[in-house]
């Protein structure tokens, strides 16, 4: 097991260092200046700036201080907020998109279990045709169109009833989370459906499920400690790199819902050029996706030798 865990960190080591080589390549492989923004007025302040950021160094300087900064767990200063560290940018906004993203997860796990559960019990008739329809429906359409519409429809409610029944935007309650989490996790919820259907229905069909029918189990004991019980074990095992692309995968729907989250500061970057921010930002969720798979692999490694084996 030791072995394996070992083998696991190195390849994710690797892993998080070719996200911030490629990173950085693509940041200076983009045209424009990142300094635009600071309105220097003269060729002497360009260059002050210029130093005070490190880009008057060769490219290749600026790579291993950069490579440095990873190794220290410091991502540098931001080029268009005056003074900002990218770490206490991340410090200070991350737990926002890390409450959002675990509530979306939650809603995504918990309706994929259970629609993916009717579909594969009423398989063929109508709860599965519907059900499968709006899978299908939520997974074509992508998250942005998914708020603003949720948008429209919550300002067209709140008139209709007069008062405010859920907040259009904002962050601060529970009632500021509820909408921003459920199309966070829309597609996530409609993926696990689909999984769990094909999970469960493979489960009916298996001898054990056969077995208990011919000993005169009651059905609902059935469905409940053997096929849901089994079923749900691929469910699991996707659930790791889900709460990571959830939590950092909801960039636009922060934006949109105007929630003070790590995504809109990095949207914010990308329209700016703010070097420092695009790339703290992508090498932290890179690492943070990549820390979760591993988790995910380890623990399989745990419950089952075949897979360390492997």
């Amino acid at each position: 097991m030791l072995t394996y865990t070992l083998k696991r960190i190195l390849q994710g080591i690797v892993t998080v260092w070719f996200i911030a080589t490629a990173t950085f390549v693509a940041m200076h492989a983009v045209p424009g200046d990142p300094l635009a923004n600071q309105r220097a007025t003269n060729e002497q302040i360009q260059r002050n700036l210029e130093q005070r950021y490190g880009l008057d160094r060769p490219v290749s300087e600026q790579y291993v201080v950069f490579l440095g900064g990873i190794l220290r767990g410091d991502f540098g200063i931001s080029f268009t907020q005056e003074n900002r560290r990218v770490n206490d940018i991340i410090r200070e906004n991350f737990p926002v998109s890390a409450t959002l993203g675990i509530l979306a997860v939650a809603f995504a796990a918990l309706g994929g279990i259970l629609f993916g559960a009717l579909t594969a019990l009423f398989r063929d008739r109508l709860p599965d045709l519907v059900i499968m329809f709006l899978v299908i429906l939520a997974i074509s359409v992508p998250s942005f169109v998914v708020a603003a519409f949720s948008q429209l429809a919550l300002v067209d409610i709140n008139v209709y009833l007069g008062f405010s029944l859920l907040p259009v935007a904002g962050w601060g309650t529970l009632r500021h989370m509820i909408v921003p989490s459920m199309v966070l996790g829309l597609g996530t919820m409609a993926y696990l459906t689909r999984l769990m259907r094909s999970s469960m229905l493979e489960i009916t069909s298996s001898d054990f499920i056969r077995t208990a029918r011919a000993k005169g189990l009651p059905p609902a004991r059935i469905f409940l400690k053997h096929q849901l019980r089994n079923a749900v074990l691929p469910v699991v095992t996707v659930l790791g790199p889900a709460i990571a692309a959830i939590t950092t995968g909801g960039f636009v729907v922060e934006l949109v819902f105007a929630i003070p989250g790590l995504g809109r500061y990095f949207v914010e970057a990308v329209q700016q050029l703010d070097y420092t921010v695009i790339m703290g930002t992508t090498v932290f969720y890179g690492a943070f996706l990549v820390s979760m798979v591993i988790v995910v692999d380890l623990l399989y490694g745990w419950i089952d030798p075949r897979v360390r084996v492997e």
